[in-house]
């Protein structure tokens, strides 16, 4: 280990991270003064990686789940020889800079992902963590490993306190991820003073009781991490290393608060500098030995790739099935056939049975596709019948993942999952319990990870579980989300479509609402309706070129809606179903038109809130409901709220 090198590139990070903070005027200096040692051993001599290749598919991954500290990953990447020039570092947190406030998945050569707020990058770790044991059980041979990678992560305070580090992390241990390394930066301080006012936890038994590997150091002891990397790596499971650092190491004010989430200030720079033995009058300053530190490594690092393409090489070369079914699984192309479900107009199953029964066909096409539930399998419909089995510490080759009651956590290892690549993760619920992974739907959005969520029990047809858990203004909440689809199939036909499109996604989250009771497949007067359906909606009974009424309908009360259609005398009653609100309402005006037609009134069905619908018809035509349910049998609930065929058909032959 070239400790000198080692030290530049230490002290460079530090040097970056103040001038390019200041030079904002906005940042947070302390996790990049404080934690620059670690960055330095990790890229220089821990990690395997080839920053001429940031996506080498084999490569160790690296987490920052404290993302405000993004100045410590922007400048170690440059160092190393990722595409982050100095403009870049320069240009730190303007408008089109490669480097944001914090770590952005598809903005930064190198970034693995948008770990977002406090806590979710550690989640998003154990996705990672858990694709490449699911991949190495599949391609590894006993002649040829050409998976064989860590995954690392860097945690502070902020994230052990946030809820979802403990779902993700019992998680791990359970799953005894051995492959999963995190480096805890304590240094006992948030922005509101010392983490004594807040938390006081024992992290080495909180992490030993979820099953982990648990060691101590120092951050500034280069060798000691490294070793402390070994000694996890032999251990079996996930391990944490919890290393003892000073926030804003070398700052006039390190160690307090006041370092954590504010530039230094002009004064503060020099003084810092001076303390560091850096140029105090130069800025963005890199120590030679520094530079010298990195031409060297990079030999290497090209090298690693080198060698591993040549085993990947000598693989292929004697498993010829295993590299053509390797190359669907990183490409997303299918692996096998099997025929859709086929239904009959008149049977009568819920939505999520008939989700059940596409996903199973999705997985026979799709062998890459793997995930699970929240500890709702069944009422999800969500087991993939195979002989893979159930993914857990001894059976890496599953398919099924049991995430256990952990919403959030279920959601970010889909994210991991995704993120990793090779594979696609799906992850149930019922639909109302997606505001617990809202946080984490939105990053997946935001950083277009193409997650599937399965959300079954979509309205107050749930029943008797009452008004907790028949979702209102979710559908409404889930379609404000920018890059978010969100599919309510009326019947088992457009289950399938909705899952077919779900796969079909490559830059962004879809939602599937299913309901808990029975539908009819119901006749389509559109003979083309699955190619018309994607673009959102679709004529399911056509009434006129020029009906009196077009209902607008969405999932369980577009059969409501042809029901009460049957009992409204006088008038011709068009009938569309809104598989996707936002998707139709992106079409062109003419297609719009055409689906509604040339109608004098229309009127929209949805069993949840009417947010959203408002600009379609007049107050007293959105057949809506904008309070909370009740709990009773689905029909008479139902009842209750005036929701149903007979309330509907009242409204129409207004």
């Amino acid at each position: 280990m070239d400790s000198k090198g080692l030290e530049a590139v230490a002290l460079s990070i530090r040097s970056l991270s103040m001038d390019a903070i200041q030079k904002a005027n906005s940042g947070h200096p302390g996790l990049p003064l404080g934690a620059a040692e670690l960055a330095s051993v990790l890229y220089g001599e821990i990690m395997k990686h080839n920053p001429a290749d940031s996506k080498w598919v084999d490569r160790d991954r690296f987490v920052l789940s404290a993302g405000h500290g993004s100045m410590l990953l922007y400048s170690i990447l440059h160092l190393a020889g990722y595409k982050v020039s100095m403009d870049d570092i320069k240009n730190f947190r303007q408008v089109g800079s490669v480097c944001p406030g914090h770590p952005e998945y598809g903005v930064t050569d190198g970034v693995e992902c948008t770990s977002g707020p406090l806590g979710q990058g550690i989640a998003l770790a154990v996705g990672m963590a858990i694709a490449e044991t699911m991949l190495a059980a599949r391609f590894n041979t006993p002649r040829h490993t050409i998976v064989d990678h860590y995954t690392y992560a860097l945690v502070g305070e902020g994230c052990l306190e946030e809820g979802v580090s403990s779902e993700a992390s019992s998680l791990a241990g359970n799953l005894k991820l051995e492959k999963l390394i995190v480096f805890y930066d304590e240094n006992k301080i948030s922005i509101d003073g010392s983490t004594d006012i807040t938390f006081t936890d024992d992290i080495q038994k909180r992490y030993e009781s979820y099953g982990w590997t648990v060691l101590r150091g120092s951050m500034y002891n280069m060798g000691e991490i490294a070793e402390l990397v070994r000694i996890a790596k032999g251990q079996h499971k996930p391990a944490i290393i919890i290393l003892r650092s000073t926030i804003g190491k070398g700052a006039p004010k390190a160690g307090t608060a006041d370092v954590h989430g504010a530039p230094l200030g002009v004064d503060g720079v020099k003084e810092a500098k001076i303390n560091l033995g850096l140029p105090e009058d130069e800025q963005f300053y890199v120590v030679p030995e520094a530079t010298a530190y990195f031409e060297k490594k990079r030999k290497e690092f090209a090298e690693a790739e080198s060698d591993w393409q040549a085993e990947f090489d000598a693989w292929s070369q004697e498993n010829p099935d295993l590299r053509k079914k390797w190359d669907a699984y990183w490409s997303g192309e299918a692996t096998g056939e099997a025929a859709a479900p086929s239904y009959k107009a008149g049977d009568k199953l819920a939505t999520r049975d008939a989700s059940g029964k596409s996903l199973n066909v999705m997985a026979d096409r799709y062998e890459w596709l793997v995930g699970g539930s929240a500890d709702l399998q069944g009422p999800n419909k969500t087991k993939v019948n195979n002989d893979d089995g159930t993914y857990n510490a001894t059976n890496r080759k599953g398919r099924t993942i049991e995430y256990g009651i952990r919403e959030f956590a279920m959601s970010q290892v889909q994210s991991g999952i995704n993120l990793h690549g090779g594979l696609r993760a799906f992850g149930a619920t019922f639909l109302v319990f997606s505001d617990y992974l809202r946080p984490s739907l939105r990053v997946a959005a935001l950083s277009k990870i193409p997650n599937i969520y399965v959300l079954t029990h979509d309205s107050i047809y749930v029943g008797e579980d009452g008004p907790t858990h028949q979702p209102i203004e979710t559908l409404a909440s889930l379609r404000c989300i920018p890059n978010v689809q969100v599919l309510r199939p009326g019947d088992a036909e457009e289950s399938q479509l909705a899952w077919e499109m779900a796969v079909e996604s490559k830059d962004h989250p879809v939602c599937m609402a299913f309901t808990r009771q029975a539908l009819p497949v119901y006749e389509k007067a559109d003979s083309d309706w699955k190619n018309t359906a994607l673009k959102g909606a679709y004529i399911v009974q056509t009434g006129s070129e020029n009906p009196d009424i077009t209902v607008l309908a969405t999932g369980s009360e577009v059969s409501m809606a042809l029901e009460a259609s049957k009992s409204v005398e006088g008038k011709k009653i068009r009938v569309v179903s809104v598989l996707d609100k936002n998707l139709f309402e992106k079409q062109d005006e003419a297609f719009q038109k055409s689906i509604i037609g040339k109608t004098k009134r229309i009127v929209v069905a949805e069993a949840g809130c009417r947010q959203g619908w408002e600009g379609y018809a007049k107050k007293d035509d959105l057949f809506t409901l904008d309070s909370f349910g009740e709990s009773g049998p689905a029909a008479k609930v139902a009842e209750h709220l005036h929701f149903t065929a007979a309330d509907f058909a009242k409204l129409l032959a207004r």
